[in-house]
């Protein structure tokens, strides 16, 4: 997120344009948090995870009243338009906003990867790779106490972490949202890989599709294989961004500046086939990316 923040200050100053932060998102909004951003506001951030605007949940902005109050403190401020930096839930108050006639332009940021409308969303693509270095030093231990494990990752709607991860890892077994998972299917494998003499078997969960650690235990109540639970929560969100994730989210929010340059409808940028482009933000709230379940088959494939 500091990545685009720096890219929406540096290029809006450069457009001419006086930028401000809200500290804390919609709750930020409500209680009038604003900071002058100049260029120097945002040196050295870039590699920082995190955001230097801090984040938080406002209930009170899902009411008319906290709605309002917002709205009337852009408008006292004199804020001719917002970028909103976030998941589904932060889209969402966008639109509120640009239903009220704040011009508003969004930026998708979730490790999920579930906002339609683009190919990546900011944090996605490092919190992949600290999933998948977690599971390759898991995978040792699995070998040398020839065990089985149960990975937990983040995705409460979308197993795109858990699928993109069990892909790039070479995990055994993959149970994510989208597709319905058997039990006895899953012990089925890791008896299986006991039978042909496998040191280990590594099973990757999204926390949407189960709890890991009632799957571990029940994976060794049916097959007597000593079986061990690792959920990685809150590690997947922090660390160093990945270059990947800088660059997007740098180009992301000079295209978010540009496209409120343009007056253009409320809309959120985002990637698509490596070109940045718009979508509307209605289109964007009623729709949810899934992932492509081609990937899923061919996971199963390689985990033969």
């Amino acid at each position: 997120m500091n990545a685009a923040i720096r890219a929406v200050v540096r290029v809006g100053l450069s457009k001419g344009m006086e930028v401000y932060g809200i500290r804390r998102g919609y709750l930020g909004l409500i209680r009038a948090d604003f900071i002058p951003l100049e260029s120097a506001s945002v040196g050295g951030v870039i590699e920082e995870g995190g955001t230097i605007l801090r984040t938080a949940r406002s209930p009170e902005f899902m009411t008319p009243e906290g709605q309002q109050a917002a709205i009337e403190n852009l408008r006292r401020i004199g804020i001719e338009g917002v970028v909103v930096i976030g998941g589904d839930g932060s889209m969402r108050g966008a639109l509120v906003l640009a239903r009220s006639g704040i011009p508003v332009v969004g930026i998708p940021a979730t490790i999920d990867n579930d906002i339609y409308g683009t190919d990546m969303s900011i944090g996605a693509d490092t919190a992949l790779n600290t999933v998948v270095e977690a599971i390759d030093r898991i995978r040792d231990t699995a070998s040398a106490h020839e065990r089985t494990f149960v990975v937990e990752t983040m995705g409460r709607n979308c197993g795109w972490l858990a699928l993109e991860s069990a892909l790039a890892t070479g995990a055994d077994v993959v149970i994510i949202p989208e597709v319905p998972f058997h039990l006895e299917e899953v012990c089925a494998v890791v008896q299986r890989r006991q039978r042909e003499r496998k040191a280990h078997t590594i099973i990757v969960v999204a926390e949407g599709a189960g709890s890991a650690l009632e799957i571990g235990r029940q994976i060794q109540e049916c097959t007597g294989v000593e079986t061990r639970i690792t959920v990685l929560g809150h590690i997947q969100r922090g660390g160093a961004p990945t270059a990947f994730d800088r660059i997007l989210a740098s180009r992301l929010g000079a295209g978010a500046v540009e496209v409120l340059a343009q007056a253009a409808e409320p809309s959120m940028v985002g990637l698509h086939c490596g070109e940045v482009v718009t979508c509307p933000l209605e289109e964007v709230v009623s729709k949810q990316r899934r992932v492509d379940l081609r990937l899923y088959q061919l996971e199963g494939i390689f985990s033969i």
